[in-house]
Parts: structure tokens; C-alpha cells; sequence
């Protein structure tokens, strides 16, 4: 596949001390749709999707393509993990790098999961992408996905307006940049 360039997909399952990040299967479909349909997920995405119409369209096996990571804790889908090439309409910093994207149910907030699975996923896309940098961009009114953000080696490139709110916009390089970043911990 080339989502992101000379890529096979999916890759093995990647495995962390907890987690397991692998392709979706037929057994998380309802798990898509908790996420999809959930308000607390989606404050800062534009808001929930509703139930009746994500039962009608998610397909039996969801979101099924390459860049696409379902985070599993114990066997369960927690979250997802997306890796895929950010669009030409972004903004000139962002269009055609490579951009992160993580969604968690609620149930799976606070425990790290989210710093955890993000960090293989980059660390996975360092081994076949090496030295490629990564944008990820979320709104400024999100602190708890800034503070994720600047865990994980991620730097302000800019603010700016889109959906009628102030987003932040963030890339991270090649692996020895991101070990003088600072953390907002």
C-alpha cells in the first residue's frame, strides 16, 4: 500500500506492555460505534455522530484500512490510532507529511493508554519511515491531547482558526529532535 509511502499494511500486531495495536476486526464493530456516538469522545471533533445512523453504515468489519490501529487492552478495542498522509486542503505546514490522529472510549482515559499506543505507533512508523516527520492538530481548548501531544516530541508549528475554534498545530521530526523537546507535564 502507499498510505504513507513504500508501506506493507497491515503491518504484525505491535505489542507494548499493555496494548496491542492491530487491524480491526469484525469483533470491535460496536466498540467503533461507542466511540463514534460518544460526546465526551467528540467535544473537541465537531460532536457525536448519532447511534442509529453509525448502526446503519459502520460496516461489519470498521474503518478497515491501511493507517488505521485499533488500540486493545486485554483481548477488548480501547481506542484507535490513525497514521495516514494529511490532505492538501490542510495548511501548508501539514499537507502531504504524515499526520496522527488517536480517539479513546471514555472508560479508557487517565491510565496512560493513549501516550502508550501513540508512542509504539510513531515508534513503528520511525522503523519504516525513518526520519519523516508527523503533524498532529487539535483544537487549543483540548489541553489533555496538547499536553499527549508535546509527550510524544510534538512542537508548535502554529495556531489558527477552522470549525470556529482555535486549533493548534504540531509536527514532530526525526528521533533526535523530539529528545529536546520539552513536556508540558
Amino acid at each position: 500500500m502507499t498510505f504513507l509511502g513504500p508501506v506493507a499494511w497491515p503491518p504484525a500486531p505491535i505489542r507494548t506492555e499493555r496494548l496491542v495495536l492491530r487491524e480491526p476486526k469484525a469483533q470491535d464493530r460496536s466498540a467503533f460505534i461507542e466511540l463514534l456516538a460518544s460526546p465526551g469522545v467528540h467535544t473537541y471533533l465537531g460532536g457525536p455522530r448519532r447511534r442509529d445512523e453509525l448502526e446503519c453504515e459502520t460496516p461489519e468489519v470498521p474503518e478497515q484500512w491501511p493507517g488505521s490501529f485499533v488500540v486493545d487492552l486485554g483481548g477488548a478495542m480501547i481506542g484507535q490510532i490513525l497514521l495516514r498522509r494529511a490532505t492538501a486542503h490542510r495548511r501548508p505546514p501539514a499537507a502531504g507529511k504524515a499526520d496522527l490522529g488517536y480517539l479513546f472510549l471514555p472508560r479508557a482515559w487517565g491510565f496512560g493508554y493513549a501516550t502508550e499506543a501513540c508512542a509504539a505507533a510513531l515508534d513503528w512508523f520511525d522503523g519504516v519511515l525513518p526520519g519523516e516527520p508527523v503533524v498532529l492538530t487539535t483544537q487549543s481548548a483540548n489541553v489533555r491531547s496538547m499536553r499527549l501531544a508535546a509527550r510524544l516530541g510534538f512542537t508548535e508549528v502554529e495556531r489558527f482558526q477552522a470549525w470556529d475554534a482555535e486549533q493548534w498545530l504540531g509536527m514532530r521530526g526525526a528521533a533526535e529532535d523530539r529528545c529536546r523537546t520539552p513536556s508540558l507535564r
